[in-house]
């Protein structure tokens, strides 16, 4: 966790950059510009979540299905968002369809396209994961990756949180971007200029987005270059194949 800071720690570093005197505990305080802070950081924490599927916030979801099942399932407590072309059907080894419109799901009903020939697709309904054919073939090992709304967490417990409980709560994002965020919310709920902070959030969460997975390797005509999932050549171990 060193690379992560305490909501304190954040607040403070925000409020000496908009010219207040940093507090012993920001979270604890009674001055309302302390206040108006920690929940400005409740609601950067929020934001940040739906502008990014940062991969600290990266969760996997699994089920398989079973006898008597009707197809939906709950979702989990702290899904946000699902991340686009993770779903598989591990049991065939293919890709799930979707996420189905109302329309496609209404045609495959009217259809009555129920079979064992059609591979499993879904939609995301009343906080649903939905999955057609219904009922669906018994034994499919369905997997998809989300994003959780929990972005902060206890201290020593580590349980995750989705809203600032107290000063020690650890913050799950870059402290700069976390900074620079706070700072050009602050500025704009007190109604005074935040072009410049807004400019420098801006400018930190383009960097920190680009960062926040590896780049992919550019081949300029070096076939040697990067790594082959499948390959003749590179696929094949040194020794003991063909046995």
């Amino acid at each position: 966790m060193a690379r992560f800071e305490t909501a304190n720690v954040i607040i403070n570093r925000a409020a000496l950059q908009v010219g207040l005197v940093p507090s012993a505990d920001p979270v604890a305080s009674v001055d309302e510009s302390y206040i108006q802070l920690t929940g400005l950081l409740n609601s950067v924490g929020q934001e940040l979540i739906e502008m990014h599927p940062w991969q600290v916030l990266e969760k996997s979801f699994s089920l398989t299905t079973q006898v008597g099942d009707d197809g939906n399932y709950d979702l989990p407590d702290d899904f946000c968002y699902m991340i686009d072309q993770t779903g598989w059907d591990r049991t065939n080894r293919v890709r799930i369809g979707g996420p189905l419109s109302p329309q496609d799901w209404a045609y495959l009903e009217g259809r009555d396209l129920v079979s064992q020939s059609i591979y499993a697709s879904f939609r995301l309904v009343d906080a649903k994961f939905s999955i057609y054919p219904q009922p669906p073939p018994v034994g499919l090992e369905i997997n998809f990756k989300y994003i959780n709304r929990n972005w902060c967490q206890a201290t020593g417990t580590l349980e995750p949180q989705d809203t600032i409980q107290q000063g020690s709560d650890i913050v799950l994002y870059e402290p700069v971007l976390a900074v620079k965020f706070l700072k050009a919310q602050f500025l704009e709920a007190k109604g005074f200029d935040s072009t410049s902070a807004r400019a420098e959030f801006e400018n930190m969460f383009l960097s920190r987005t680009g960062k926040d997975v590896g780049a992919e390797i550019i081949n300029a005509g070096n076939r040697g270059a990067g790594i082959p999932f499948l390959n003749g050549f590179y696929s094949v171990p040194d020794t003991g194949y063909g046995l």
